[in-house]
């Protein structure tokens, strides 16, 4: 359903290093860099969430959070220390969420412009 999403941030060397790091270990990389965004997927300009440099920055309320795909529960283990080690704000400690189904596994983090951010292995 989804071709991509956009989340504003409002500074782009600061949520580079952040995302680089946190989804490194989901298996998603940089697929695209200019002056103003920056781009994560799997293939080289086919991005799936693209980082915009927006005046103001401003994240969507609560009810909204990114849940992103992880290849094992170690992936989600390493999105979360990662994402913390940049500046992450705690949002879920990685772990076992069973109200969510018996195999479901995820951490949640605040990036730096407040939005939240979930890992998940099922």
């Amino acid at each position: 359903m989804l071709h991509h999403i956009s989340l504003p941030i409002s500074n782009l060397s600061q949520s580079k290093r952040l995302y680089h790091a946190a989804l490194e270990p989901l298996g998603y990389r940089c697929v695209f860099v200019t002056d103003t965004a920056i781009g994560y997927g799997v293939e080289d300009g086919k991005d799936k969430l693209c980082l915009k440099v927006a005046a103001p920055a401003v994240a969507a309320g609560e009810g909204f959070h990114l849940a992103l795909t992880a290849p094992t529960r170690n992936a989600v283990d390493a999105f979360h220390a990662a994402a913390l080690k940049q500046g992450a704000r705690d949002n879920g400690a990685p772990g076992p969420r069973t109200h969510y189904g018996p195999t479901y596994y995820a951490a949640f983090v605040i990036d730096l412009d407040g939005h939240r951010l979930e890992a998940v292995h099922k």
